[in-house]
């Protein structure tokens, strides 16, 4: 059996990855550009405010009207603002010369003038500043301004999302890969016990037959009829182990008539089905000449676990299994049909997923292993067509006709 993680995986990965990437950088591009718009929002503001002190510095009127510039400009800005003389010295005297800077006041004056320029050579690196003349030429102020809060957080906003988001993805990834570690892993527990199932029913027989052997060695007949039965087993045998050795790799499909080789697998349940303590009768009809292109070693594996299927479906002793061969406009179909319990409408999508079981004992492999046989190796349709709950389920098989 084929497990995941092959091409196919590797080129999903690679997709979902490149999708992040593209998503974390479209992030951080449209977020430098907002934050790019909003430096150039506050730099105006910023020579709004200084071509307002500069007016009034150049102004020879005294009743000047500055309401409007203290009110409009001044006091909505939310940014790091100092002001500072031509040579950049910083009058820690004048409250109005440093806006939305908090100072330590547990700090000395030369701290806090030492922490005042190191702020100032860092606001200076972001942004140039912007400087006060007098007639055009002389310089009065020079204004020294920095980002505001709002700037800084939508600066950092898209990291910390890429690591949120990656946090996430890893998380997502990590249980996703543990998932599907414990689905491989129940597979192959699932197969090492279809296999033993599936040796399990001829071995069976061949024990009792050896018993049956011993207890008529010397009627030749008897002997004869059981050296027959032995045979069919050992063939048996041999045909599980080919069939295993042909999952995973693609058959080759010959044309076969499809009532022969259902009528293989049913003579073989007819002579076993006593040893199951249920009275079953198995039927086959339908057209005895379609024809249809299979893997006879693969298709009659359907055909059994169909059959297997419906046993164990038929709780009552008495029961019957009846299989159709019909020809269809564009397919080959055959039906198997039983009056055991039923599905469950809600359960009907998932009597083929692996695992799935109702049995105690079950491992939900024999008809997922179908499904796969029909719909991935033969190119056909496996699907239940009714179920009535305690009235009995018919399954339907599509092939494709010679």
């Amino acid at each position: 059996m084929k497990m995941s993680g092959g091409p196919a995986s590797v080129n999903l990965k690679l997709i979902l990855i490149l999708i992040a990437l593209a998503i974390a950088f479209g992030t951080l591009y449209y977020t430098n550009q907002l934050v790019s718009k909003l430096q150039e929002k506050e730099r105006q503001i910023v020579e709004l405010y200084a071509k307002g002190i500069e007016y009034i510095a150049n102004t020879d009127n005294p009743d000047a009207d500055i309401t409007f510039l203290f009110d409009n400009i001044i006091k909505p800005i939310d940014f790091p603002l100092i002001l500072t003389d031509k040579d950049d010295n910083i009058n820690l005297d004048s409250k109005s010369d440093l806006r939305n800077i908090k100072l330590d006041s547990t700090l000395s004056r030369k701290q806090q003038e030492e922490f005042l320029y190191k702020m100032m050579k860092e606001m200076d690196e972001l942004h140039p500043p912007i400087n006060i003349t007098y007639a055009d030429t002389l310089i009065l102020t020079r204004i020294h301004y920095g980002d505001s809060e709002l700037i800084k957080q939508l600066q950092f906003y898209p990291y910390l999302q890429i690591a949120i988001a990656g946090l996430f993805i890893l998380l997502g990834y990590i249980g996703f890969s543990y998932i599907k570690k414990s689905e491989q892993s129940n597979i192959w527990v699932g197969m090492a016990k279809e296999t033993a199932h599936q040796f399990g029913t001829p071995i069976s027989s061949l024990m009792g037959w050896l018993e049956m052997l011993k207890l008529n060695y010397n009627d030749p007949n008897k002997v004869l009829d059981i050296a027959e039965e032995i045979s069919n087993d050992v063939e048996k045998l041999n045909k599980i182990t080919i069939r295993f050795s042909k999952i995973g790799s693609k058959p080759d499909l010959k044309p076969q008539n499809l009532f022969e080789e259902v009528t293989k697998v049913t003579d073989y349940f007819n002579r076993r089905l006593p040893q199951t303590g249920k009275t079953v009768e198995l039927q086959i009809k339908g057209d005895k000449n379609l024809c249809a292109m299979i893997n006879s070693d693969l298709f009659e594996w359907v055909i059994e676990n169909l059959i297997k299927n419906a046993l164990d479906a038929i709780e009552d002793k008495n029961g019957l299994i009846a299989i159709n061969i019909i020809e269809g406009k564009k397919f080959a179909e055959v039906e198997v049909a039983d009056n055991g319990k039923g599905i469950d409408l809600k359960r009907r999508k998932d009597v083929f997923r692996p695992g799935y079981s109702t049995k105690k004992r079950g491992w939900g492999l024999g008809l997922s292993l179908s499904k796969r046989i029909i719909e991935g190796y033969h190119g056909g349709k496996i699907f239940v067509k009714s179920s009535i709950p305690n009235e009995g389920t018919v399954f339907k098989i599509l092939l494709k006709k010679c």
